[in-house]
């Protein structure tokens, strides 16, 4: 079991030996050989529903490579640091099913983050820069500027939208050496973000209610406006991982 922070969070998550051994070792050992090939910094992209692990599966991977000889470990970001903080969002309104809405009520929708600075920060990353990049805070619900500084070979970015097929979204995809989606079923998806809103504070009623607004359009887009990746995971319903595996992860 490892304890990973997570966006101000102290979570306990593993992988199972199965999983580890036939997916993950494998992938690691692939993006070593891929950035040892390239003789640059190499920038995989993982992209997945609200609610689909993406952060703790990015964190478990550093884990795992940090115990691993012979594997390089990655630094691991996370788009979320891109929010718009909640002062932008309580000063801004968004025409939502024919109704303007206050920007907090859509917040993890796409239009909550700042694209652009996102594009521009994605750009550097790929292009080997040392610079730094913004953190998101769960406990402030807001993004910390500057938080973390990007110089390793490798740099695993998570994040909901990264393979977004929509204008301005879609031309992150091409910074990527590498991208994996992940997914699980829509239930199992809606249960956790509910259980994440409840630990942030809310009553079940709220959470629920707060999922059916929001939460749940922003899976559905993710599933049906999704560019293909180059690995695609699914949770299954003990936690563990299924995987389309080609000659790409060996």
């Amino acid at each position: 079991m490892k304890r990973i922070e997570n966006a101000g969070r102290t979570i306990e998550a593993e992988f199972s030996d199965e999983d580890a051994r036939n997916i993950f070792l494998p992938l690691l050992r692939r993006f070593t050989h891929m950035r040892r090939a390239k003789g640059r910094r190499l920038l995989v992209m993982l992209a997945g529903p609200p609610a689909s692990g993406k952060s703790t599966l990015a964190a478990l991977l550093k884990a795992l490579a940090e115990d691993t000889d012979g594997v390089i470990a990655p630094t691991v970001l996370g788009m979320d640091g891109f929010h718009w903080p909640q002062a932008y969002l309580r000063a801004h309104a968004v025409m939502r099913n024919g109704e303007l809405i206050p920007m907090t009520r859509v917040k993890g929708s796409p239009v909550s983050y700042d694209l652009q600075g996102l594009r521009q920060a994605v750009a550097r990353v790929a292009a080997g820069e040392i610079c730094l990049w913004p953190a998101y805070d769960r406990r402030i619900h807001d993004p910390v500027p500057d938080a973390i500084r990007v110089d390793g070979e490798i740099v695993l970015l998570e994040g909901n939208y990264l393979l977004l097929d929509e204008d301005g979204w879609r031309d992150l995809r091409a910074f990527a050496d590498y991208t994996i989606s992940v997914d699980a079923d829509h239930a199992l998806l809606m249960e956790r973000v509910i259980a994440r809103h409840m630990a942030g504070g809310l009553t079940r009623e709220e959470a629920v209610q707060k999922a059916e607004e929001n939460d749940r359009a922003n899976m559905r887009l993710c599933r049906e406006k999704c560019l293909p990746a180059d690995l695609a995971l699914r949770i299954r319903t003990d936690g563990g991982y299924e995987a389309d595996i080609t000659e790409r992860v060996k």
